[in-house]
């Protein structure tokens, strides 16, 4: 006599199989079109090999760089008209309903567009904006590239009129101007940044280093 299937019990609530843990938002990078970008590293903060502060951090490369563009910028700019963001400055590049943010390294803005410090994140676009490598977990495009270029795209298309990417790894730029042509150099190029003024990285950093 053959054997009686067994019923399956209905589940429980507690027996509920369950999915995948929720990612908290402090590990979110940026949110990209309809993808939420994380942290470079951050399974590893949800695995509690490292804590946040490792994968939110600059490195020291990134840092230095940084400092000694706007060391530079607050030489030559016009304080006056511009203001010089650093830090993570985080942008609303559409409305700030939709809560859809970028990270950026150095933004040069308009002080007449800025206003006063509202404590939130910008909501204007930045005159320029220059990016140096990413902390970003690039898993969900093709290839960092395309990353690259789908901020560099979505960032001209809010407003603001000129991107710069450093990657210190190749030691090249990427330059992206709205209705101009996009281009990759190197580093020791003379790059118009605004209003006639010309960054030399390498040149930056020879000066930096006492060479």
């Amino acid at each position: 006599m053959p054997a009686l299937a067994e019923k399956k019990k209905p589940k429980t609530t507690g027996e509920k199989k369950k999915g995948r843990p929720k990612i908290p938002d402090y590990l979110v990078y940026e949110i990209l079109g309809n993808k939420k970008i994380y942290y470079r590293d951050y399974k590893k903060v949800l695995s509690g090999e490292l804590p946040p502060e490792a994968v939110m951090g600059s490195s020291d490369l990134q840092a230095w760089i940084i400092f000694l563009i706007t060391s530079f910028l607050s030489k030559k700019i016009d304080l006056k008209k511009y203001m010089v963001l650093i830090n993570e400055v985080g942008y609303f590049y559409t409305p700030s309903r939709s809560k859809k943010w970028l990270n950026l390294d150095i933004a040069i803005i308009n002080r007449k567009k800025l206003g006063k410090p509202a404590g939130t994140y910008l909501k204007v676009p930045p005159e320029v904006v220059i990016e140096v490598d990413t902390k970003a977990d690039l898993k969900k495009f093709g290839s960092e590239m395309d990353y690259f270029l789908k901020k560099t795209e979505t960032l001209l298309e809010s407003g603001v009129k000129k991107v710069i990417w450093i990657f210190t790894k190749e030691k090249k730029l990427l330059v992206g101007e709205k209705g101009k042509r996009w281009f990759i150099t190197d580093w020791d190029d003379n790059i118009d940044l605004i209003e006639d003024i010309k960054l030399n990285l390498h040149q930056l950093l020879k000066e930096e280093s006492g060479e």
